[in-house]
């Protein structure tokens, strides 16, 4: 089967690496760097798994950044391109993504059009309502930021929406969703590893498109209420540790994804769920509304509870929004410098991803021992090994060591 992907960002490279291992993928990106990397089998992100399979496994994979290219020949087009949310249209900016679209269906307008960004509900059939010679599906994808290759080859659920109901569409979504599949039972086989069945849903597209933003949702809300929990504890000092473990041993609710933290951030929740607040419109609610506010409140109390400290240099140990991540984009930790700086306090941040030209709000320092010295309060959304000397000095909220 002859795939092109656009965008190699996290999802289309993961998709680009998972499907050449049994299809001739074309992969598109407009950084050459990016194009130079995989073409050398390189990986520039931060995913250990992704990076050791670019170079071990035997992968009939292109990168490129000619259109023509890679939409030459192909059956199915997959675009994997950033959907940020626009505050002040209160939706995802899609035209990246439009523009795309239309130089695929005028290239070549037999192949089916994948479209993994997220969307907001309703945008498949609207497109598709556009381009009435072309076939659209919409796939959402549930990647962890660091597991995204991973997760292709042990995905929870393949879900393919269809932009109407022609058999002749079915069909491709059926053939889309194989692909996954098989592309994923390879690789098990290959290595000689079992693999579980793996549900699938062959739905409608606005449909897809909704299981997409209310499953990032619920994540959204687990965090926030398990944060709020840890809130509640810290004001009345109480051992949240004890707390969270008594709650999670009823099966209905599980001890997993329930660690504390400074707030849900990254490149998806916050969007997604302000995206799908959007979609309400005109519709009742009130859940959906308290998590976008319940994000804001607990960062609030954190920079709140950090100043109640009284401390004259405050150091934030690294600033990505998840832990072994080098993604900063919506990282409550930067919330939280911004914040502390508005109340007058000296900050000091430590974030080996960010250089002194960056042009960040507050001094930046890259070395570690220095960093630690020259703070009385160092403030970690998640801990590290790289502070169990200065344990005494940590702020955090986290779990997991201290």
């Amino acid at each position: 089967m002859n795939i092109a992907v656009v965008g190699l960002g996290y999802v289309g490279l993961s998709l680009a690496c998972l499907l050449s291992q049994n299809n001739r993928v074309r992969a598109l990106d407009v950084l050459a760097s990016k194009v130079d990397a995989i073409n050398a089998r390189s990986s520039y992100l931060a995913d250990n798994f992704l990076a050791s399979f670019l170079e071990t496994e035997q992968l009939d994979l292109t990168a490129s950044l000619d259109f023509r290219f890679v939409f030459d020949e192909a059956d199915f087009i997959i675009f994997a391109l950033p959907t940020n949310y626009d505050e002040g249209t209160n939706c995802f900016d899609t035209s990246l993504l439009e523009t795309a679209l239309e130089a695929a269906v005028a290239y070549n307008p037999a192949a089916c059009m994948v479209i993994k960004s997220t969307l907001p509900i309703g945008f498949t059939k609207n497109i598709a309502a556009r381009y009435l010679q072309s076939q659209f599906l919409f796939s959402p994808e549930f990647l962890r930021e660091g597991y995204g290759l991973y997760d292709n080859l042990y995905p929870t659920r393949i879900v393919v929406g269809t932009a109407d109901n022609s058999l002749a569409l079915h069909k491709r979504a059926e053939q889309f969703s194989l692909l996954l599949e098989d592309s994923a039972r390879y690789y098990n086989t290959r290595h000689k590893e079992d693999h579980p069945s793996i549900p699938m849903l062959l739905i409608g597209s606005s449909e897809a498109e909704a299981i997409k933003l209310f499953s990032n949702t619920y994540l959204a809300l687990r965090i926030s209420f398990f944060n709020e929990l840890d809130t509640y504890a810290e004001s009345h000092a109480l051992d949240a540790r004890q707390i969270v473990q008594g709650v999670g041993l009823d099966p209905r609710i599980g001890t997993y994804y329930n660690n504390p933290s400074f707030g849900y951030g990254g490149s998806c929740l916050p969007k997604d769920v302000k995206q799908l607040l959007a979609n309400y419109y005109g519709v009742p609610q009130n859940l959906i509304e308290a998590i976008v506010a319940a994000n804001q409140t607990r960062m609030d109390f954190i920079a709140e509870s950090i100043a109640g400290r009284n401390p004259s240099c405050v150091g934030i140990y690294r600033l990505a929004a998840k832990e072994d991540s080098d993604n900063l984009r919506n990282s409550s930790s930067i919330e939280i410098v911004e914040l502390l700086i508005k109340k007058g306090i000296t900050v000091l941040v430590y974030e080996p991803l960010l250089s002194e030209e960056s042009g960040f709000a507050c001094e930046l320092i890259t070395n570690l021992e220095e960093f630690k010295k020259r703070c009385d309060l160092i403030v970690c959304n998640r801990t590290s090994p790289e502070l169990d000397d200065a344990r005494e000095k940590v702020y955090t909220r986290d779990l997991g060591r201290f």
